[in-house]
């Protein structure tokens, strides 16, 4: 299973960017969701959304709700994060990662050491 995030960048306060993730060698069978979790300066990993396979239901953290919007292209097995109206809170390290249905909207849910283990992209937001 590797997962690749792309995408982060600089970015201005109130400008967007779009992350991408591309997956490949995943089992549908095993995971059912895909996430994008964050890990800013100084915190712990925090879990942003996550996104249904079956039928493409969204959830959000409510600190980007309203802003970001999960996606995805089952052409390619590839995900996307549009983040739209970014803060300074926003800046982190970027991750995708697989999820079960059971549990998948809290960093707990994951873990930890395989998400940090793969790529993430960095997100910085600034003036």
């Amino acid at each position: 299973v590797q997962l690749v995030a792309s995408g982060g960048g600089l970015a201005q306060p109130g400008g967007s960017l779009k992350l991408s993730c591309a997956a490949s060698g995943l089992t549908w069978e095993r995971f059912s969701m895909i996430s994008w979790l964050r890990r800013a300066p100084g915190k712990d990993l925090e879990w942003v959304s996550s996104i249904r396979i079956e039928n493409s239901k969204t959830y959000y953290t409510d600190a980007v709700k309203g802003r970001f919007t999960i996606s995805k292209d089952n052409a390619d097995n590839t995900f996307y994060l549009q983040m739209n109206d970014l803060a300074s809170e926003d800046t982190a390290l970027y991750y995708c990662a697989t999820a079960v249905e059971g549990c998948f909207s809290g960093s707990w849910c994951y873990d930890r050491e395989t998400v940090l283990a793969g790529q993430g992209t960095q997100v910085t937001v600034s003036s």
